[in-house]
């Protein structure tokens, strides 16, 4: 049961001005969206070279799935507590433009990989730049808004997935589709898809120089019961989390198993579009990229403009719905989208999976900011990555993977393993999250 929490510990203190959320608000969450898309891109642009990766390393579909899933999630997941530790009492820009900046060198590194092993750790070091981002931007942007707008900045800053991945997935098939086997200096022999790497990665020195714009904003939303501008010590960290573990544990279990299924399918649709209607890389990565990018950020833009107006009237668990109805409604649509006759049809559905899958993504990041006081916004927000990206990222693939690899044991089934994923994500994420929503109106009640 949780403990009741005193009304006046949520209240920021007399000399912070409370954010407004006005126009340079929105630069520094524009600044967030572009490094947020560039991270995206570096993550994702793996998903459109499954064939030429495969063949290059001899690797199976399994261990492409570790690539894309554990070997990124492990570090990003892990490291991100450490990180948002810091970041909850230090200064949050300097230390994204660091991880921007090693990000950006590992996935110019993953162009230079020779076998597995290689590439699974340059994948790594992907994972341990990007911890650094969003754990720090949510609590940014947390500063820079009031509560009634704040899902509708995190809805902009998360609809960077879309647009990276989007991004990522047109220049990606465009550049393969014309780039031709080079010998460099130093370096030798790169295919096509080495060249993609290095092309995708050195630009991240241009999103550091961006990132010194943005000004560290005053914190807002302390809380008297731990000190500011210090480290709140593991065991109070604990206590608070252990207080509130229904509604924290739910909340984040439940999105954490959509994300599953988000990621397992998304992860592999470059690759089902290949081998069940034999699309080229420049074809898949134009229409599929299109899709998601249009669909995606419509999605989650569309999410976050209803879920800020349904809690601006006084629905506090307005954002735990938005992740209970985006459940539902990808079930059918991605359950079916793998089965249609032709590729120009399974896109067209998949695009309302794409629409629903996004819709929740801003309000569940706002939802775990408004129950949480400031000196522990970034701490919870990566502890919520951590659950996402493990069970997301880390799983998500690999359980497409092994359905394909180890049920049907055919890869031309793949069809069939991202239906039978949608079967069983869909529904358990939606009861998990109904299953919070009593807890986590009380850690509402409580956080005010």
């Amino acid at each position: 049961m949780s403990h009741p929490v005193q009304p006046s510990e949520n209240v920021a203190p007399a000399a912070t001005a409370a954010p407004a959320g006005g126009a340079y608000a929105w630069y520094v969450v524009g600044v967030l969206v572009i490094a947020y898309t560039v991270s995206f891109i570096d993550r994702t642009i793996l998903t459109l070279m499954v064939g030429p990766i495969r063949k290059s390393l001899e690797i199976s579909d399994l261990q492409l799935s570790l690539l894309h899933g554990l070997a990124f999630a492990i570090f990003y997941t892990t490291l991100g507590i450490p990180m948002a530790r810091y970041a909850d009492s230090h200064n949050r820009t300097r230390l994204i433009s660091a991880g921007i900046f090693f990000w950006s060198f590992m996935t110019a590194l993953c162009g230079l990989a020779r076998n597995f092993f290689q590439m699974f750790m340059a994948r790594v070091g992907v994972g341990i730049g990007e911890a650094a981002l969003s754990p720090a931007a949510y609590s940014i942007i947390a500063d820079y808004f009031p509560p009634h707008k704040l899902t509708r900045a995190l809805s902009v800053y998360s609809a960077s997935i879309y647009i990276g991945t989007g991004v990522a997935m047109i220049a990606g098939g465009a550049i393969i589709s014309m780039v031709p086997a080079m010998t460099l200096p130093g370096i030798g022999y790169m295919e096509p898809w080495r060249v993609v790497f290095l092309a995708v990665g050195l630009p991240g020195i241009f999103v550091v120089m961006l990132m010194a714009t943005v000004r560290e904003p005053p914190r807002t939303g302390l809380t008297a019961r731990f000190s500011a501008g210090k480290a709140v010590p593991i065991r109070q960290v604990l206590a608070f989390i252990g207080e509130r573990r229904a509604a924290y544990g739910l909340i984040i279990v439940g999105f954490s198993v959509k994300g599953m299924l988000w990621n397992g399918v998304t992860a592999w649709l470059p690759t089902f579009f290949a081998r069940t209607y034999g699309w080229e890389p420049g074809k898949i990565g134009l229409y599929y990229g299109l899709a998601v990018i249009v669909f995606g950020t419509s999605g989650i833009l569309t999410g976050g403009w209803i879920s800020g107006r349904l809690r601006a009237r006084g629905m506090t668990d307005a954002n735990i719905w938005a992740g209970i109805a985006a459940a539902l409604l990808m079930l059918p649509f991605g359950a079916v989208a793998p089965l249609m006759p032709t590729g120009e049809i399974a896109l067209a559905v998949f695009c309302v999976f794409i629409f629903f899958a996004s819709y929740p993504i801003g309000s569940a990041a706002a939802a775990i900011q408004e129950i949480t006081p400031n000196q522990l916004r970034a701490q919870m927000s990566a502890i919520y990555l951590l659950g996402s990206n493990l069970i997301g990222i880390g799983l998500g693939p690999s359980v497409v993977a092994a359905f394909t690899d180890l049920v049907f044991q055919d890869d031309n089934m793949l069809r069939y393993s991202i239906t039978a994923m949608c079967l069983f994500a869909a529904p358990v994420g939606a009861l998990l999250l109904w299953l919070g929503l009593k807890p986590y109106r009380a850690a509402m009640a409580n956080a005010r």
